[in-house]
């Protein structure tokens, strides 16, 4: 499965605590007129930890209705338990996924090793219907792949590749050093797209491409055609916006951008706070840094 290039993970939007499906194909419309190869549904972003299973199979479901033909849907399917996991994601595939995206188990962390991730990863893609990305987010599940661990979980054929959210370029480096070239490795944060790519990073799963598609695909693009000095100056321009819709003010500031932009973001679930007007403010003032937005 070719997955290269930029996906949005998308989040989901709310109105009085239920999902706003109207809004949501709102956001599809728009995104479906730019060169996005995809869209990620139930990823961090979409609150997937806060949705229930069959929120997130209607989800999933809506998505694929409302993305344009030439987008794949990858569906976030990781639970802690190898069969809520395959259950999860062949539902996910009935309903029109093309690709899963299958978090770390992190609960019992300190039996996360090598030999457990190996055992989860292996039966959980022994049993599903579609491809299986593995999803490698630190800053949230406190567990981090080893090196070693993806290179064996990349023998199985129907493990693709991985979504790597560390910003550890080494790291990156010795995934897709030790991994076929076949085996597909996205970086999952804006942040480094240009860095990523620099080293075999097929392309990104970043927040930052809700909000900044053409930015996000111009990176991208002028890096493929080789004009290397402008995707790195596109690159460092939207360092500051990326970080601010990801580490400083994490789903609600990617939230309200997007209702700044003309999308619709929305509240996110309870318990995540929404910004106060100072915080709105500082985002609306980075937005303008970027030029994104015009205050």
């Amino acid at each position: 499965m070719d997955l290269a290039g930029i996906f949005p993970p998308l989040p989901t939007p709310f109105i009085d605590d239920e999902i706003a499906v109207d809004k949501l194909k709102m956001n599809i419309d728009k995104l479906n007129n730019t060169n996005l190869s995809g869209y990620v549904v139930m990823g961090s972003n979409g609150e997937s930890v806060y949705l229930s299973m069959k929120e997130k199979i209607e989800l999933v479901s809506k998505v694929k209705e409302y993305a344009s033909g030439n987008k794949k849907i990858i569906a976030g399917t990781g639970l802690e338990s190898i069969k809520d996991t395959i259950k999860l994601t062949n539902e996910a595939a009935d309903a029109g996924a093309d690709c899963s995206l299958i978090l770390t188990p992190s609960y019992y962390k300190s039996k996360m090793t090598h030999n457990a991730f190996v055992e989860y990863f292996y039966n959980v893609a022994d049993e599903v219907k579609i491809p299986v990305l593995i999803y490698n987010v630190p800053k949230f599940t406190g567990v981090d792949i080893e090196t070693g661990t993806v290179a064996k979980l990349a023998d199985h054929k129907n493990i693709i590749g991985i979504k790597n959210s560390s910003e550890n370029i080494a790291q990156l480096a010795e995934i897709i050093y030790s991994t076929p070239d076949d085996f597909i490795t996205l970086v999952g944060t804006a942040s480094v797209i240009f860095s990523g790519m620099s080293i075999g990073a097929k392309g990104a799963i970043a927040a930052l491409a809700n909000i900044a598609p053409y930015e996000c695909l111009k990176i991208f693009d002028l890096f493929n055609s080789g004009k290397i000095d402008e995707s790195l100056s596109l690159q460092f321009k939207m360092l500051a916006l990326n970080k601010a819709v990801t580490a400083k003010y994490g789903v609600p500031g990617l939230k309200k951008a997007m209702d700044l932009l003309g999308y619709f973001g929305g509240n996110p679930r309870k318990p995540l706070p929404i910004l106060n007007e100072i915080e709105t403010q500082d985002l609306k003032n980075i937005l303008a840094s970027a030029d994104i937005l015009t205050v």
